[in-house]
């Protein structure tokens, strides 16, 4: 293993260009990276071109790249990749491979973890999965959806959810999956925007042994004037042919609402067309996907990703990032409700023939071991988390862990968010037992795809660094006052300078916006919204939002950075750190605090905790209240809620937003109650 030395970020200098056909399987070296990545920058063309042969095309694209970044120009922000491409996603992830290999009609394609865990094991082959698509797509089809139809899917984690989106993804039709934790105001909001004509639902979801009803919020949904669009719903049934599944939510549908010639259930659907589907060919920037992003204020953005480079993209970072084996079982514990879901659940995994997990259930339920569990039964070979999920399970006892044997793991990755050192350790010492490389991720729903991640085994791992930029990718640090470019070792606003496939290409509807909020910031240039500290070694820290950065008596102080120094400390599980209104100093600094099991609250405690921040960052660090919180506001998806704890320590506790998504509402009634910031209203 190479350990890299790039003295100035300068990965291509004196480097050895790639002159070979294709790009290799897998990559061994430092060496080949830099090779690789110095033809990537040089001659994108080049690059890009044979990433996309690695694809099935209807036409092989003659024109690869074809951008502009400056909005400044008479051309105006316009993205455009492999546009005289003819291709479609779902025969690149599901049809290529059988007509490649017969025999890979019998390999497993998709495995589903129920919530209520069970020792049977559910699966389904490639085969299958091609023809319930097919029949799905044909489903729609038959209630007149089409190419550049948009879909509304609101589902709970199974398998119905992947086959909705390939079933979309064959004919043309695109879709907007929406959250299953999302309330119905913000599935109406969503459908409004994309003028949506059909919704794909289950009856009812369960997370954490609680019964969602799912088709309930749609009829709430649709009972607002502007989902007056849609027309048709399709159910599909929890459990339905999984005889050996039960649930509580039987008794509960003899209580669902139906409107008669809109609501329709899926299996009945499904007994009335055949598994005769032709894929649609799609040019390479027709639409594929529409995922919505959503703030405290503010209408959601509808980020928008187009078929050709988006699937050349997922398809190649999936392959090089997690290094994948033909036979490996994959999980990512995500749901397909977020980004995640959609690049490194479905379509990256299938464009690569791999085997991957469907997980129902949270990581907590029945108990902290059900991550070690999943992983012993399905002997699973690639784990892909969240920084926060770690973050919570090394809370409890390791023997929750080390009563487990993991001994199939042979990679870790986390995706979401920062990962701080302690936890990065902990997941590399205690659940990979020190023998698993961790592939620590940064990218956005932005930009579709890993932007800055380490590739296993080509160079030196640092806890809590994502460590270098993936092919194609420059990255640039400016100084947020000055908005000058930076040279390293330095810390900055984090811009990307050029285009890459699997970027968005606008906000649907609202190019205008897609402009002001990435391309304004820094002309020329894609603007994160985050921080990033690159070090003289070329390494990248991301330091979290540019609105998480406190600034306190003159001094600029990275949230993620005092969370990281907080969770060293030996009694701290988790951290979360936000600003208040201090009418001397700014800001004053707000830590919530979550003990391990068994760590009693104490004024020692706290006064340990202050000199912990001030010993790892500096004398300047210093926490100005420290509220200890047994439970912390987080989607279900296991996101900490940042602006709900800014809104609890501003004060302004009468406009938190949509607190619809939460795993638990009731922790933030507690935290009000007890915060010190509250009792000054």
């Amino acid at each position: 293993m190479s350990s890299p030395t790039l003295i100035d970020n300068s990965i291509t200098n004196n480097t050895i260009i790639w002159d070979k056909s294709s790009l290799p399987d897998k990559i061994q070296t430092f060496d080949e990276y830099k090779s690789l990545y110095t033809l990537s920058i040089e001659d994108p063309n080049r690059f890009w071109k044979m990433a996309a042969e690695r694809l099935n095309w209807y036409h092989f694209p003659t024109k690869i790249k074809n951008t502009e970044f400056d909005y400044r120009t008479e051309r105006g922000v316009d993205i455009k990749w492999f546009e005289d491409g003819i291709i479609n996603v779902c025969y690149n992830c599901l049809d290529r491979h059988i007509e490649k290999d017969p025999n890979i009609a019998n390999q497993i394609a998709l495995i589903f973890e129920p919530d209520i865990p069970t020792d049977t094991h559910h699966h389904i082959t490639y085969g299958e999965l091609l023809c319930k698509v097919k029949k799905f797509a044909n489903v729609l089809k038959k209630h007149g959806i089409k190419k550049g139809d948009r879909v509304t899917i609101y589902m709970p984690m199974v398998i119905e959810a992947c086959i909705a989106l390939l079933a979309c993804a064959r004919i043309g039709a695109i879709h907007s999956v929406v959250f299953g934790g999302f309330s119905s105001h913000s599935v109406a909001e969503r459908i409004s925007d994309c003028n949506g004509t059909i919704v794909i639902t289950s009856d009812f979801g369960v997370r954490g042994g609680k019964c969602i009803p799912l088709k309930s919020k749609i009829d709430q949904a649709l009972l607002m004037p502007e989902c007056n669009t849609v027309k048709t719903v399709i159910v599909f049934q929890r459990y339905y042919g999984m005889e050996n599944l039960k649930d509580d939510c039987v008794e509960r549908r003899k209580t669902l609402e139906w409107v008669n010639g809109r609501d329709f259930w899926a299996h009945e659907e499904l007994e009335t067309v055949n598994d005769i589907c032709e894929p649609e060919q799609m040019n390479a920037e027709d639409p594929l996907f529409i995922l919505y992003t959503s703030g405290s204020t503010g209408k959601p953005k509808g980020i928008l990703h187009t078929t050709g480079g988006y699937l050349t993209y997922v398809n190649l970072t999936f392959k090089y990032v997690f290094a994948y084996n033909p036979g490996e079982i994959y999980m990512c514990s995500a749901d397909v409700g977020w980004i995640t879901g959609h690049s490194y659940v479905v379509y990256g995994p299938l464009a690569n023939q791999a085997t991957t997990v469907v997980f129902e259930g949270i990581p907590t339920y029945p108990d902290v071991s059900r991550f070690w569990n999943i992983i012993d039964k399905h002997q699973i070979n690639i784990f892909y988390t969240a920084p926060t999920a770690i973050r919570s399970l090394m809370a409890h006892n390791d023997s929750y862990v080390t009563k487990t044997n993991r001994q199939s793991l042979r990679l870790l990755g986390t995706v979401g968010e920062p990962i701080n050192p302690e936890a990065w350790r902990w997941y590399c010492n205690v659940v990979g037992n020190g023998r698993c490389p961790i592939v620590d991720t940064w990218w956005q729903t932005e930009t579709g795809g890993f932007m800055i991640t380490p590739i296993p085994n080509a160079w030196e791992l640092e806890a809590g660094s994502a460590t270098l930029p993936f092919f194609g990718i420059q990255t640039q640090i400016f100084d947020e006052k000055t908005r000058k470019p930076l040279e390293i070792p330095d810390r900055g606003e984090l811009c990307i300078r050029d285009s890459w496939p699997g970027q968005a290409r606008s906000l649907y509807g609202n190019h205008k916006r897609f402009i002001d909020v990435y391309f304004k910031p820094y002309p020329g240039y894609y603007f994160s919204g985050d921080g990033c500290e690159i070090k003289k070694n070329g390494y990248h820290w991301i330091t979290g939002r540019v609105d998480d950065v406190l600034v306190i008596s003159g001094h600029n102080i990275g949230t993620a950075e005092v969370e990281s120094a907080l969770v060293q400390h030996v009694a701290v599980a988790e951290a979360a750190v936000v600003g208040y209104p201090d009418p001397i100093k700014n800001q004053g600094m707000y830590c919530f605090v979550t003990l391990k099991d068994n760590v009693l609250e104490s004024d020692e405690l706290r006064k340990e905790l202050i000199k912990t921040v001030r010993d790892v960052i500096g004398a300047h660090v210093h926490p100005d209240i420290i509220h200890f919180a047994p439970n912390l506001p987080k989607t279900r998806s296991g996101k900490i809620m940042r602006r709900i704890l800014r809104k609890i320590v501003e004060p302004d506790i009468h406009n938190l937003g949509d607190t619809s998504t939460l795993n638990d509402p009731t922790v933030v009634d507690e935290l009000i109650r007890t915060s010190p910031r509250t009792k000054l209203t």
